[in-house]
């Protein structure tokens, strides 16, 4: 069964953590006594309370969809990926402030956000305080629900440290009086992704390599978000410009050793089997977030509510809200060479597949005749073309405000609008899908990044790269909505050749593939500020998109914009003591 059907006891592990949820409608009651507290059945309440923050859900800080667990906002509409969408550049202006990198401190889906996850930290201490006075004895389960704890603070402590850099640790050690005590420039960001990194490499140690749960935090877990880390650590930046002063090959190395020790998954047959449910907890899931539908927990179940706003609007089958929508300059990026392989350049060409509107019926691709990756059709629904497994319409007139954003909507993470594992009226598209925090695809890129920068072993992270770009080559192509024969594109994609293969052609097919793969998987915006690229790739967005996203006109990527801003709020919550991310005006 999925671990988050243990989450049914939530609404007592809430009351046990100070906290509740709206989302399965149980408050507080009371309290409970120490020796209560301490029993085996109140320490799995406790602990299931803290994995059911994974979905974005607290009572605190309103709904999921304003602060997603997927940072669809955060990773990949701040990117050169996608637009915000929905009804216009007023709709969430929150989120088009992000954008358009207008971003200020007093931004509420910022401070939500940091909220939340802090809410979510709570938890995880809440349970370890209780944990760690428990008899071993009695709480046979107490090392390996240490460490499950663990892996989930540190999970909440790293997505805290990609987005705002300066930030406050706290433990289960201190006490709630003196939160405001801890300045958020105690650690710098190396210092915290160590300290992340050191304790899922312990917490592993303590862990099964399998849990009888499925979405129960495990060995694997904890190896392979250890290698992700010290990813991420790797990359040394200037703590005042964010620039990537060096790359330390030793933490590199950790992580080619942290993923080879990683065993037991593999990739799906089929790149689209990532959108259907019989296999979402298959052989590529090494950690997801379980969701669940028709559970009795009203509305549609525990459904992924960091998607509410995305399912495709306009006449979609979804009838949705329609925001989160593919940038052209991603739809660009999926274009071929003769050969099968990514155009570095492809912004010097024309865009492809430009849409001629004519009206809801009548729409028109035009420079259709370059080759394209088919992960293009796997991600992308573009108009006329076949949209999943749906036989009623093509893909067409599915965005809401087509004059502002185009006319291209997400066909990732929806399964298709006929399939019974989909949810009928509101919230719009919803499905028990799972959200994959970390997939096996991953592990080989990592890898594959890690000894491209090593720089010793070239060819197996070319093996790495050409085993994803494999499966996209044999999975299934989408096909002509009115031909079923023949395939909807030119698609070609091919494997990289040993000629030519030097680090830095290796590293620019390496950070393609990484785009192309995980592409809306709220991870780009992040991997640019890792590869201290961000500036760059930003402005070259912004000149590329300007001409048909004219609200990008006076957008600019400033020097130190790489992080968010600390929140205003959280600033007049330390009374002071917090200090602004470079970047951004110093609090007064």
């Amino acid at each position: 069964m999925k671990l988050n059907n243990i989450f049914l006891a939530f609404g007592c592990a809430a009351l046990l953590a100070s906290c509740s949820d709206d989302f399965l409608e149980n408050k507080p009651q009371g309290s409970l006594s120490d020796g209560v507290m301490t029993s085996t059945d109140a320490i799995e309440l406790l602990v299931n309370s803290a994995y059911a923050g994974l979905t974005g859900h607290t009572n605190e800080q309103g709904d999921p969809c304003m602060r997603p667990t997927s940072n669809w906002s955060y990773g990949e509409v701040r990117a050169d990926n996608a637009y915000k969408g929905g009804g216009g550049e007023g709709d969430i202006w929150d989120v088009h402030a992000m954008e358009t990198f207008q971003v200020q401190a007093n931004n509420g889906n910022l401070d939500g956000k940091w909220f939340n996850l802090y809410s979510l930290i709570s938890r995880c201490n809440a349970a370890l305080r209780v944990l760690n006075a428990a008899d071993e004895n009695v709480v046979k389960t107490k090392a390996s629900r240490i460490a499950e704890m663990k892996v989930l603070r540190s999970h909440f402590y790293f997505e805290l440290v990609r987005l705002f850099n300066k930030v406050p640790y706290i433990d289960e050690n201190l006490a709630t009086a003196d939160y405001v005590k801890v300045g958020n420039d105690e650690f710098t960001r190396e210092q915290h992704l160590d300290r992340i990194a050191n304790e899922l490499i312990e917490a592993a140690g303590s862990l099964p390599d399998r849990q009888a749960e499925v979405g129960r935090i495990n060995k694997n877990i904890a190896l392979a978000y250890a290698a992700k880390v010290r990813l991420y650590q790797a990359y040394q930046q200037d703590p005042t410009t964010h620039a990537v002063t060096a790359i330390n090959k030793e933490l590199l190395r950790e992580v080619v050793s942290l993923i080879d020790r990683v065993q037991g998954y593999d990739l799906l047959a089929d790149f689209q089997q990532l959108d259907l449910t019989a296999y979402e907890n298959g052989v590529e899931s090494v950690w997801a977030i379980q969701y669940s539908m028709n559970d009795g927990s009203g509305d549609a179940g525990r459904v992924n509510w960091s998607n509410l706003l995305n399912s495709p609007g306009g006449n979609s089958p979804y009838h949705g809200d329609g925001f989160f929508l593919p940038s052209q300059d991603l739809i660009n990026a999926y274009q071929t060479d003769d050969n099968g392989l990514p155009v570095f350049d492809y912004q010097s060409r024309p865009d492809y597949a430009v849409v001629t509107f004519v009206d809801d019926q009548n729409q028109s691709l035009s420079n259709t005749t370059p080759t394209v990756d088919p992960r293009l059709d796997f991600v992308v629904g573009r108009p006329t073309i076949t949209f999943k497994t749906y036989k009623e319409t093509p893909c067409q007139s599915w965005v809401r405000d087509r004059g502002v954003y185009g006319h291209n909507c997400a066909k990732r993470f929806w399964v298709s609008p006929e399939s019974p594992d989909m949810f009928q009226g509101w919230p719009w598209g919803a499905s028990q899908l799972n959200w994959q925090i970390i997939r096996y695809a991953d592990l080989l890129l990592y890898k594959a990044e890690a000894l491209i920068e090593i720089g010793e072993d070239l060819g197996t992270a070319r093996e790495l790269i050409n085993r994803v770009r494999s499966r996209a080559m044999n999975s299934a192509y989408v096909k002509d909505f009115n031909d079923p024969s023949k395939d909807a594109a030119n698609y070609k994609i091919g494997l990289y050749p040993a000629t030519g293969w030097t680090q830095d052609y290796a590293r620019k097919a390496l950070r393609t593939e990484m785009r192309l793969e995980k592409a809306l998987e709220g991870e780009r915006y992040f991997d640019l500020v890792r590869w201290g690229i961000a500036k760059e790739v930003m402005t070259a967005y912004f000149n590329a998109e300007k001409d048909q996203r004219i609200y990008y006109k006076d957008a600019t990527f400033d020097a130190g914009e790489e992080y968010y801003p600390i929140p205003v709020a959280q600033y007049n919550f330390s009374g002071g003591l917090y200090k602004q991310n470079p970047g951004y005006p110093a609090f007064n």
